[in-house]
């Protein structure tokens, strides 16, 4: 913090300056601060309608407690959060120890949570659209 600005290294390594006027204006998140150290995770997930969704719990409380990087004391939380248009979404909440591991902490579960679903047979829909054509005989040009 320097007198007429404050200068931010992101995790990418990549240094911000913002003019303190902005920075007294704004609002500013310390991922690493405060007293306890640890930091949550948040991993959205929908499965397709019709599956079991004890099933699903189960196989998300079991694939974050499958990865070194997640804390085992929060214990994980599974949420039901929305019937979505072609998923039932769910939420999986997990604390880490140090907020620097997030990123690897999120490919983690992303990679463990798809794996587990593929050998439960527990199917990650994606939008599908059908599309009619009406085709109207008197609006068509004659040849």
């Amino acid at each position: 913090i320097g007198l007429r600005s404050t200068r931010i290294l992101t995790r990418d390594d990549i240094e911000v300056i913002r003019p303190n006027a902005l920075m007294a204006n704004a609002k500013v998140v310390n991922e690493s601060g405060g007293p306890w150290k640890k930091h949550r995770v948040r991993i959205s997930v929908g499965v397709a309608y019709g599956s079991d969704i004890d099933v699903v719990r189960q196989v998300l409380q079991d694939a974050a407690g499958a990865i070194p990087l997640v804390a085992s004391q929060p214990q994980p939380q599974v949420r039901f959060v929305l019937f979505g248009d072609s998923s039932l979404d769910f939420e999986l909440r997990v604390w880490i120890d140090d907020p620097a591991t997030r990123g690897q902490a999120v490919d983690a579960l992303h990679t463990e949570v798809y794996r587990r679903f593929h050998e439960a047979g527990i199917q990650i829909p994606f939008p599908q659209r059908t599309m009619h054509v009406l085709r109207n005989q008197d609006s068509l040009p004659e040849a």
